[in-house]
């Protein structure tokens, strides 16, 4: 899947995860319920952008009030064409609200949790996905023998490993 966008995109998980932490180490870049919508707010839906503290960078809610989508799949291997979320939901626990927390959907579902933030530019080589490339995702996807550590094969006959090895 190339992208060459010159325009508005979503932000990569790199650039996401840049872009929250702001420089700063740690799991939030302040006091969490200073910075972030979380389960501990009771709140049944995501609140108005700009209601908590914004991060050094000074950007608003990249953590907490709505999971955020990126670029970069989830885990080809397991889950095809999933885009990753990242920072946590209004409804989330604590620990889950989080700079490295990780989460997915597929691009056609809805979730009341999720919402984007936008990058601007392309990137400079074509194919480019996670960091490396597109065709090395698909490979991985498709792999019939062992998976490397961390990669789990779709149970769907046909989409990587070997499903009745599931059952």
């Amino acid at each position: 899947m190339a992208h060459s966008s010159s325009g508005y995109r979503l932000p990569t998980e790199a650039e996401w995860e840049y872009a929250c932490r702001a420089g700063v180490s740690g799991p939030h870049y302040g006091p969490l319920n200073q910075v972030a919508w979380t389960a501990l707010d009771e709140v049944d839906r995501a609140q108005e952008v700009g209601s908590k503290v914004a991060n050094p960078f000074g950007l608003y809610d990249t953590l907490g009030n709505v999971w955020e989508w990126c670029w970069d799949f989830l885990d080809p291997a397991r889950y095809g064409d999933y885009r990753v979320f990242r920072g946590g939901g209004y409804a989330d626990p604590v620990w889950s609200v989080r700079a490295s927390t990780r989460r997915g959907g597929a691009p056609g579902m809805s979730h009341p949790d999720v919402g984007f933030r936008i990058a601007r530019g392309g990137f400079t080589h074509t194919g480019v996905v996670q960091g490396w490339s597109a065709e090395a995702d698909t490979a991985r996807s498709d792999m019939g023998t062992a998976l490397p550590s961390g990669w789990t094969p779709l149970k769907e006959s046909g989409r990587g490993g070997n499903p009745d090895s599931e059952r």
